[in-house]
């Protein structure tokens, strides 16, 4: 290992270990606010500092678990004591994995994230559908936290969403007819039903 990567790891380690331990403490005072943090997560979900990818996942889910979202859009990673903003490409976490169990009303579908953290889609973490401006293509995302105003959410890899699509039945939303998919009692939309020609 040469001087320049001990010394990268050193300083990544050093905002670890800083996170960890103000978290530890919990004082009750507003945070200080840093500016901006030479910290950019890819829409992959790749974490990077200082423009290169942080390699030990244990420090990526550290940061992530400190990771928040303003209502304007902006994300901070925010301890008790400090907060500084960051640059997210497109959503912070990827969806790389799913599970579901029962059928019709009563499944669930279960989510894990590239940091680790399952989520199952219901009323605190809704499943959308956004479509590229020029080509329609649809993206799936689940909010994993936060709020419908400030959510911080999960792409859904297309593996998965394929996974998705073959679990999908026809349902009605907003009287539209529906593919869509339920889980916790809800049912959420993939996209329209194509229209029978006669």
């Amino acid at each position: 290992m040469n001087d320049a990567t001990h010394l990268r790891e050193n300083e990544i380690a050093a905002h670890a270990s800083h996170a960890g331990a103000v978290l530890s403490k919990r004082p009750a005072r507003k945070p200080v606010e840093c500016g901006n943090l030479p910290f950019l997560i890819r829409r992959d979900g790749t974490w990077l500092y200082r423009g290169s990818p942080i390699g030990r996942k244990e420090l990526v889910c550290l940061f992530a678990s400190v990771l928040k979202r303003e209502p304007d859009g902006t994300f901070w990673l925010e301890t008790p004591a400090e907060r500084g903003r960051i640059e997210v490409e497109d959503a912070p976490f990827v969806a790389v994995e799913m599970d579901w169990c029962g059928c019709g009303r009563e499944q669930r579908l279960t989510f894990r994230t590239n940091v680790d953290q399952l989520v199952t889609a219901g009323p605190d973490n809704p499943i959308r559908i956004a479509h590229d401006i020029l080509t329609c293509e649809p993206t799936p995302y689940i909010r994993v936290r936060g709020t419908a105003e400030a959510p911080v959410e999960a792409r859904i890899c297309r593996a998965v969403y394929y996974e998705l699509v073959a679990l999908a039945e026809p349902g009605m939303r907003h009287c539209r007819r529906m593919l869509g998919v339920w889980s916790s009692g809800l049912f959420f939309p993939l996209g329209e039903m194509p229209r029978c020609e006669d």
